[in-house]
Order: C-alpha cells, then sequence, then structure tokens
C-alpha cells in the first residue's frame, strides 16, 4: 500500500537553491521541449551531465500515472473503514513480530534519532507491507508525467531532480528506480527530495540503499521524521472516553489545549492514563463525537507532514499504537452513518454559497477544510460542533438556501 502522494517540505530548497527560477512551474507542451529544459535545470543545479544522460534516457509520459492521480478514492472511506482494512491481519501480527525481529537494530535507530520501533515498523507496514510491495513503476517516468502534467508540477519538478541527483551520487541506478506511481521510493516510499535530504547509510556500505536495505530505510525514515520535528520520549495519538457536554467546538486538529482542561472538561484516557498535564493536545473526532476520539500530541503533527491525508495519518499513527500493544479502537457511542460522495458534494455546494469553502473544493471528498467548513456550517445552525458532516446538516443548510 504506497500510493499516497505526501506532502514534502519547500520543494525548491531540498531540491537545490541553485535551481533557475524559471523552470519552476514550466509544464504542458511538447514533451521533447520541456525535457530538454528539465536537463538545463539539472544542469544549472550541480546534476551531471553522465547521471542526466542516465536517468532521463529513454524517459515518457504514462497513462496509467495520470489515471492513478485522478482517481484517489481508498480516502473517501471512514476511519474505522481504512483502518479496519490496513490494521488487520496478516499486517498487524506481522508488525509485531517485525519489531521483535528487528529490535536491536530499531533500539540503536531510535538512540539515534528518538523515533520509537513501533513508529517505524507501522509506516514500514503501511506503505509497502514490510518490503514485500514496493511498486512497479517506472520512478523516472511517473516523475516526468506528473511534472510535465500541469495540475502540480511546481512538486514533482524538484522530485524530478532529486531522482536524478540520486544517480548521480551513486545511491540508486536508474534500473533500481521502480515505486510507486507518485514517485516513492524504497520500503518506507520516501520521495525523492525527501531521499536526498534525509536518507542515511545505516549499513555502512558506502550507499543510502533504501530500496534493498532494510537499515538504511529504516534509520532513514527516522531521520526523515526527526527532520520533521519528532520529538523524543513524547506520545502521538492516545484513544480518549469523552463526555456527553463537551465544547465540540474545540475538538480541531488545529486547536491545542493542555492535558489538564481536557480532563477538566471530562475528557479520560481509554486505558492506561493521559500524559503529562501541561502537555498540549488536540481532540480529534474522525467520525464526529458519536465516533471514536482520540488526544492527537506534538508528535502527531509529523504525521500529518508525512502524508496529507488525514485518514492516512490517524491510521498510521494508530497502527503505531496497536503494534505496541493498544486494544483495537472502540467503534464509538452510535453508528455513524458518512455522507455519500453526492451528498457531500451537494454540502459542499452550500458551503460555498455561504463563504465557507472556496469553489474549487466542491470534490465530495472530507478533508481538512470541508472538515472546518463543516464545523462552522454546524455553529451557524446550532448543531454540535464536531466537524462531521451528516444527513441533519445537509438538511439544515438546504433550507438555508
Amino acid at each position: 500500500m504506497m500510493t499516497f502522494a505526501r506532502c514534502a517540505l519547500v520543494a525548491a530548497l531540498l531540491a537545490g537553491a541553485a535551481a533557475p527560477a524559471f523552470a519552476q512551474g514550466a509544464c504542458g507542451g511538447d514533451f521533447g521541449e520541456w525535457l530538454e529544459g528539465v536537463k538545463t535545470e539539472a544542469r544549472a543545479s550541480g546534476v551531471s551531465d553522465k547521471a542526466i544522460a542516465a536517468g532521463l534516457d529513454g524517459v515518457r509520459i504514462e497513462p496509467k500515472v495520470l489515471a492513478a492521480d485522478r482517481a484517489q478514492s481508498v480516502f473517501q472511506q471512514t476511519f474505522l473503514q481504512f483502518a479496519g482494512r490496513m490494521v488487520a491481519p496478516p499486517r498487524l501480527p506481522k508488525g509485531v513480530q517485525m519489531l521483535k525481529q528487528q529490535r536491536g537494530l530499531l533500539d540503536r535507530i531510535e538512540r539515534d534519532y528518538g523515533v520509537p520501533g513501533e513508529v517505524l515498523v507501522a509506516f514500514w507496514g503501511l506503505e509497502t507491507d514490510f518490503g514485500a510491495n514496493l511498486g512497479k513503476f517506472d520512478t523516472r517516468n511517473a516523475l516526468a508525467t506528473l511534472s510535465h502534467d500541469c495540475r502540480r508540477p511546481d512538486f514533482f519538478r524538484p522530485q524530478l531532480i532529486a531522482a536524478l541527483r540520486l544517480v548521480d551520487r551513486g545511491d540508486l541506478q536508474p534500473a533500481d528506480m521502480r515505486g510507486a506511481w507518485a514517485g516513492e521510493l524504497g520500503q518506507t516510499q520516501m520521495m525523492p527530495v525527501d531521499y536526498v535530504r534525509s536518507a542515511v547509510d545505516a549499513d555502512g556500505d558506502g550507499r543510502r540503499d533504501l530500496i534493498g536495505s532494510v537499515p538504511d530505510a529504516l534509520a532513514s525514515a527516522a531521520k526523515y521524521l526527526a527532520d520533521l520535528g519528532w520529538r523524543r520520549g513524547e506520545p502521538w495519538l492516545q484513544e480518549v472516553a469523552l463526555p456527553a457536554d463537551l465544547p465540540w467546538q474545540e475538538a480541531d486538529i488545529d486547536v491545542k489545549h493542555p492535558v489538564a482542561d481536557w480532563r477538566r472538561w471530562g475528557v479520560k484516557a481509554r486505558t492506561g492514563d493521559l500524559p503529562a498535564e501541561d502537555a498540549p493536545a488536540s481532540l480529534l473526532l474522525p467520525m464526529g463525537r458519536k465516533g471514536p476520539a482520540f488526544l492527537a500530541y506534538q508528535n502527531f503533527d509529523v504525521y500529518k507532514t508525512w502524508n496529507q491525508s488525514f485518514i492516512y495519518a490517524m491510521t498510521a499513527a494508530y497502527l503505531a499504537n496497536r503494534i505496541a500493544g493498544a486494544p483495537q479502537v472502540s467503534d464509538g457511542s452510535a453508528p455513524v452513518r458518512p455522507l455519500n460522495a453526492d451528498e457531500l458534494r451537494e454540502l459542499q455546494r452550500h458551503f460555498v454559497r455561504e463563504g465557507l469553502l472556496p469553489e474549487d473544493e466542491v470534490d465530495g471528498k472530507l478533508g481538512i477544510d470541508t472538515r472546518k467548513a463543516t464545523r462552522k456550517a454546524q455553529l451557524r445552525v446550532g448543531h454540535p460542533a464536531d466537524g462531521y458532516p451528516n444527513v441533519e446538516l445537509l438538511q439544515a443548510m438546504a433550507t438555508r438556501g
């Protein structure tokens, strides 16, 4: 499972400040002419002619990549649906097994970078089933396709240049570059810009090989998480039980309160205890106030950077908890009926009409912006503002039209 195009750090800075500004965002048109522009940019940023020739020889547009980019329907699923599939046998027991099997390596990595083994094993399992499913797309074709396409060239063009850097410094040969449709590489599916920046040679063979070396792949993932701000010794996500009268508008991924405040409002750990009173935390309700609930701590922000999908980030953090021994997540206090894609589009159009959502985000997908618009709309109509759209909100918004 690796087709999750993730949010990188500022691509231009990581891919090389020497890249000429005129090339950023260039897209479309004749592919051969466009490719010459890529070669010019790569050369200006310090990539050798030999690596450029080797890395771009035979590169072509891949229609299947464009089709995959337009069809990321997996994130239409609810948290319980997605997590139910992804945190289940054989992945969960295999994760527990790999945590034990790689204990020496993982302990060394945690000493170096502060990232616990269960966190790394969870990403390893979700991204490639522990290295068993690295992807079959030619990375060079994938990145060239997505860079030439005019939907997100500013993100993907630096990734293509970074892939050439990997060839230039000897980490990978062009023939090795096979992975996910969006250009991710290796056992933890790292984008080339992040590969260049964060990969480490943990096995001491002189290469940073995230495809063939488990030590390199796991240590590099830890280095990447540390670079993103992982806080040593701190929690990331914890399931909690909620009272009936919580101030629901405070349940927002961007709203943090000290644990002491959540405790005062009646929030309790489902198992164990809550951490230090002054620890900042957000209350996350992936399926609204009737579904499962979690306190997300500062390390969860790193999960959001690893992957922009809220449901994926939640699932990765939850899988790490399960590998560490946490119980299965609760179904919540009552059944939750999610809106289907057509209903969600209708609700999004109401949000646009009321100035709560940009028109270009009417897509039938429950992303962060739609959750925020939902919370604002719930406050307007007097519903509990838990940020999860439902039929009652859709009906209430329709009457305001």
